[in-house]
């Protein structure tokens, strides 16, 4: 069965005959964050409700918990926390940007010759905390590049000799993609079952963690039912020359932010991505040089009355891309007392120029450098529409100002674009180049040094790393102008590129392994054995 089909039917209807059992669990929860205990094991607990995707329930908990833990090792860190302790301390203040903890906290672990110590080689809990800190490192901090380095060869090294079963598949997972990469809704799917093997899991927590899983798919779908409807009304998807993959642009949205009562948001961004799609792929192969010319200035100019120039194919596309538009104006100007229509318009102006200049360098069989590329490509990808209307419903203070800050496109939000680019690049050239795609990272870095494709691969990787690394600083500088929800959106935007371009090209999830995955993530609720509190 096609997938999107899949994802139609299957509503989880025990949600609503269980509520009552799910909040005893909330309030169970959230007096155990409230609990006095254990620094360590105060810090596991937040870690387990973060991975098992139930931070969002316990937000205020969970802050004031950390709050209390940094100021009680504000005085200095204890000496006595051993590898495991300090790095997963270091990951979850790191993550939660509140908290600038320096990398300095790791040099108890270094020795004379200014690498981590050999002795800790067999400690394999305390190397897996440490490489999935690692990941948390800033530009220049070279500590936690050597944290990676040194967790990475020695994890690999000691996989075959882990004797725990569950430690072992940690250990697995985490090598193939680190937390802080990994979309939030694949992660506690895949942490449910991990957490269950742990010796000391919480039965309730993880109760709890079905259920709210299975209530948030649940929203998901009917969610994806209107959407389909929609699309299907619009009939945009017999368009033979544009992608008809309308799942995998939920997809992205249901990623980037999965809340439920953020319903609104995820509706109007998939429109969004699939007007993005759509515009695309008449830029890359349908219209000629002359009519994406004329597409271009009629959508600068917001221009419907020049259509009757364009035919009728790139017409009917430009009307669609009108009047989605307008809705989100519609819905802003309703809900939040103001015209946003003028910047929305001014991205799509932006984004088809973008568009228009690769076209330009296909056409004239043109070959930018690098540089060229990837800085007209941060608009090109479309990132920022989807971030823009993100934050015109997340946003706390949306006023002018805020929106003409957002529309100089900030360093969170050019780096999550980035990183979109970045990881659609990395695809198997099978996936983009060969199939007569646009233009390349890895083919413009070729063309300008001389590399071979793996070393091509080598750099772009690299530039991943690096623009992860900026990233994670630029949350704690843009924190004071952006609502959390958003900061976590750009984040999870990001992540949602490392999984998707992995196995498809963002617009097709071509692997039947990662179909498997999706299903079990989005369609199949999660099996509960029992119910109720410990």
């Amino acid at each position: 069965m096609e997938l999107a089909c899949m994802f139609s039917i299957n509503s989880y209807v025990k949600g609503k005959k269980h509520m009552e059992e799910v909040q005893k669990m909330v309030d169970y929860a959230r007096n155990l964050l409230d609990k006095q205990m254990d620094p360590l094991e105060k810090i596991e607990l937040i870690d387990a409700i973060q991975r098992l995707g139930l931070e969002y329930h316990f937000e205020r908990e969970i802050k004031h918990s950390l709050k209390s833990l940094y100021e009680s090792a504000a005085t200095g860190w204890p000496e006595y926390d051993d590898l495991h302790s300090t790095a997963l301390r270091f990951r979850i203040f790191r993550q939660h940007h509140y908290y600038e903890v320096p990398q300095d906290v790791f040099q108890k672990f270094i020795d004379e010759t200014g690498n981590f110590r050999a002795t800790l080689t067999d400690d394999v809990k305390g190397l897996l905390s440490l490489f999935e800190a690692s990941f948390h490192g800033f530009k220049g901090e070279d500590i936690m590049d050597k944290a990676e380095a040194f967790s990475v060869e020695h994890l690999k090294e000691k996989k075959r000799l882990i004797t725990s079963p569950s430690l072992a598949r940690e250990v697995e997972h985490a090598l193939d993609m680190p937390i802080l990469w990994r979309p939030n809704r694949l992660e506690a799917r895949w942490f449910m079952g991990a957490y269950e093997e742990q010796p000391d899991m919480n039965r309730t927590l993880l109760n709890l963690a079905k259920f709210d899983y299975n209530i948030v798919q649940s929203v998901h779908r009917e969610e994806y039912g209107r959407l389909e409807r929609w699309w299907t009304e619009l009939g945009l998807g017999k368009m033979t020359f544009s992608r008809d993959n309308l799942v995998e642009h939920y997809l992205w949205t249901a990623f980037m932010v999965f809340d439920p009562k953020y319903k609104d948001l995820r509706e109007m961004t998939t429109k969004v991505i699939a007007m993005i799609t759509l515009i695309d792929d008449i830029y890359d192969s349908l219209g000629t040089l002359e009519e994406l010319e004329l597409l271009t200035r009629l959508i600068d100019r917001w221009d419907v009355n020049g259509i009757d120039e364009l035919p009728p194919n790139i017409a009917t596309c430009f009307i669609a891309l009108y009047n989605v538009t307008n809705g989100i104006g519609f819905w802003a100007m309703i809900t939040r007392g103001i015209n946003v229509i003028p910047y929305i318009r001014k991205t799509w102006s932006d984004q088809c120029m973008a568009y228009l200049k690769e076209a330009k360098w296909c056409h004239k069989d043109s070959m930018p450098t690098l540089k060229e590329y990837l800085n007209n490509a941060v608009r090109s990808v479309g990132g920022f529409l989807a971030l823009q209307c993100c934050f015109f419903i997340t946003s706390d203070n949306l006023t002018e100002d805020t929106l003409n800050y957002m529309a100089e496109i900030p360093r969170i939000v050019r780096c999550s674009s980035l990183l979109i680019r970045l990881n659609n690049d990395l695809a198997p050239l099978s996936v983009g180049l060969a199939e007569g795609d646009k233009l390349n990272s890895l083919e413009c870095f070729m063309n300008e040094t001389g590399a071979s494709e793996e070393e091509a691969r080598k750099h772009i990787k690299y530039l991943v790393r690096e623009t992860w690394k900026t990233l994670n600083k630029d949350i704690f500088d843009d924190n004071c102008r952006f609502s959390g929800p958003f900061v976590t959106a750009c984040l999870n935007l990001a992540r949602a590129s490392h999984w998707i371009y992995r196995y498809g090209d963002g617009h097709g999830i071509r692997s039947e392994e990662a179909k498997e995955h999706l299903i079990s993530a989005l369609v199949d609720p999660v099996p509960i054995m029992q119910l109720g509190l410990n």
